[in-house]
């Protein structure tokens, strides 16, 4: 059996999908017992439980093959990323008490990265789950192509994808979530042992130009793609409430400087089947 942390998400709703369709026994692990209903009219355990909640954690890991760890989303941190390291804390005590025979965490591209940025927090969890001795996976995998939903509406009635992933021609490594999902549905279900890191993208990169001409392609209207410019950011995300943005600037810095990437092998790095148009044509639908 295997407990899915994040399982209402995009990546963790694709792991369950590929884990049932192997014919796997799947608990999802949700916060609120609604989240759990349709997993449970799928055949799946339900164990709720909360990622701040060290105990219930440990009952929903009990009796696991393997666990799967996804960090709650946090995109406008506290300096120092509070919530984030007691996510963490609670998350390692749990799976030192429970003991599963494997771990798979969702990590991020640039997770390596010695500059402070919004996928610090990655950096963080990664660093208590190896200091552990439970085997554990690293899923590294690259921008989300879903990350274009925000472009949908201006490029249906504007004709621009407005992109802070500069310069426009540069691309970089992106993958779909169901990739991402089914991935780590393979290495939970693999007989590794010990640590590695697995680093994951898409058939092909992508740049901000090949994202307006997907739209292009779906909309079947003229799509380009226009620089948001970085003396911008900080003023238009704090109008969007932001209280604390640098950890967000910083990471796409990363992203456009070439400091957050992969660090393997071109060789080594997992090719996942999604492209960039058939993610733009179901956000579109």
């Amino acid at each position: 059996m295997y407990a899915i942390t994040g399982i209402s998400g995009q990546v963790g709703g694709a792991l369950a999908d590929a884990l049932l369709q192997a014919g796997q026994s799947v608990r999802a692990v949700v916060r609120d017992a609604k989240k759990g209903e349709p997993w449970a009219a799928r055949g799946c355990e339900v164990a709720n439980a909360r990622m701040t909640d060290a105990n219930a954690l440990a009952q929903a890991f009990e009796g696991a093959h393997g666990v799967f760890i996804l960090l709650p989303p946090q995109f406008d941190p506290l300096p120092g990323f509070p919530e984030t390291r007691e996510v963490i804390e609670a998350v390692v005590s749990a799976v030192q008490r429970a003991k599963p025979r494997k771990i798979v965490c969702l990590s991020t591209i640039g997770a390596q990265a010695k500059e402070t940025n919004l996928l610090t927090q990655h950096t963080l969890l990664q660093d208590a789950l190896i200091a552990q001795p439970i085997p554990v996976t690293f899923l590294r995998p690259g921008w989300f192509m879903e990350n274009s939903a925000w472009d949908v509406q201006s490029a249906r009635e504007e004709g621009v994808v407005h992109s802070f992933l500069q310069p426009l021609d540069r691309a970089i490594p992106m993958v779909a979530t169901e990739d991402v999902g089914r991935t780590a549905a393979r290495l939970l279900m693999d007989d590794s042992h010990g640590t590695r890191v697995v680093e994951l993208e898409g058939p092909q990169r992508v740049s901000p130009r090949d994202i307006a001409a997907a739209f292009s392609a779906v909309l079947g209207k003229p799509v380009t793609a226009q620089a948001v410019p970085r003396e911008s950011w900080r003023d238009m995300f704090e109008q969007q409430c932001m209280k604390n943005p640098m950890p967000r600037i910083r990471m796409l810095d990363g992203f456009n400087e070439g400091w957050i990437d992969f660090e393997g092998h071109s060789e080594d790095i997992v090719k996942g089947e999604v492209d960039i148009e058939s993610i733009v044509r179901k956000l579109c639908a």
